[in-house]
């Protein structure tokens, strides 16, 4: 069994991360800034190692010994300025390669996004030749392109890169469906152009296993698409999803024009275009399957709800 070092683990795929890691058997030790965080990750059984994320040097002796840094740790605000996803998720990411060097970590496996190929146009049936773009007008996107940037071209001997790349990720606990679920019960969502356009989304778990192959079958120096391989009209997907949440009231529509006025990217991109996905890469070369159906996913976020009085 080996030592995984985890940045991101007290987050919301970080955790369902570090509880497989620990599952099958391996030690986990996981990067935090906080006491809550803290809390998180050591009520998992992984060991919690304060530090601070764009300074490798609090926290970088801690990655020693490790097989493995699974770097999760980036600014998920999408209505962050330029200057706060440039500090956490570009700074953030130079800082992992930097520990992993100097521990001599001989993997790197990244969470990425569809994101850093945003921007303005949909993506249809993009797959992993589909340029990053740096140069995106949406800062949050263009934070993910430069991160996976540094991943990418870090990759060498003694330090294999990977970055794997899930889109929409959902399921119990999600801050995306969260989010978007607050602002249906703020009055601040609405349907852009129906709500009809068909996309790829990944239930944590998929993501999960996703980072878990690209760990230990991923080319150096590549980057994997992992979806649920099951496509949804979002419309559809997200309506049973907020019924579970209560939030459950009629939602307003806008046409792509009136959205291109009003809604800012990247949100106006993400709820308001279609986003299309090849996974047959992650297929052929890491063997990648989804692990948990919709019906399933569904279910569980269903039943975490009702354990939480929802």
């Amino acid at each position: 069994m080996a030592q995984a070092f985890v940045t991101g683990g007290s987050g919301f795929i970080g955790q369902v991360l570090v509880r497989r890691l620990l599952e099958q058997g391996h030690t986990v030790r996981a990067l935090v800034r906080s006491e809550a965080s803290a809390a998180k990750v050591a009520a998992l059984g992984a060991e919690p190692v304060r530090g601070e994320l764009t300074d490798a040097s609090t926290w970088q002796d801690a990655v020693a010994g490790s097989e493995v840094l699974f770097h999760l740790a980036a600014e998920t605000d999408i209505t962050a300025d330029r200057a706060r996803h440039d500090l956490v998720s570009v700074r953030g990411t130079e800082a992992a390669i930097e520990a992993a060097r100097a521990a001599r970590v001989p993997r790197f496996v990244h969470c990425g996004s569809e994101a850093a190929l945003l921007a303005g146009d949909p993506l249809l049936e993009a797959d992993e030749t589909a340029p990053l773009r740096p140069d995106s007008a949406a800062a949050y996107c263009a934070g993910k392109a430069a991160a996976e940037r540094i991943v990418l071209d870090a990759n060498a001997p003694g330090l294999a890169t990977v970055s794997i790349r899930p889109r929409f990720v959902w399921g119990p606990g999600s801050i995306l469906i969260e989010g978007l679920v607050a602002a249906v019960q703020a009055g601040q969502f609405a349907w852009i152009d129906g709500g009809r356009h068909t996309t790829d989304v990944t239930y944590v778990d998929n993501a999960v296993e996703g980072l878990l192959l690209g760990w230990r079958r991923g080319r150096p120096g590549q980057a994997y698409f992992v979806t649920d391989r099951q496509r949804v009209v979002l419309r559809d997907f997200l309506e049973p999803l907020f019924a579970l949440y209560g939030a459950d009231a009629a939602i307003p529509e806008l046409d792509a024009g009136t959205a291109a006025r009003e809604v800012p990217v990247p949100a106006r991109w993400f709820l308001g275009q279609p986003c299309l996905l090849r996974t047959d890469k992650a297929v052929a070369e890491l063997g990648y399957a989804p692990v948990v159906t919709h019906a399933a996913g569904l279910d569980a976020v269903r039943n975490s709800l009702a354990l939480k009085g929802a």
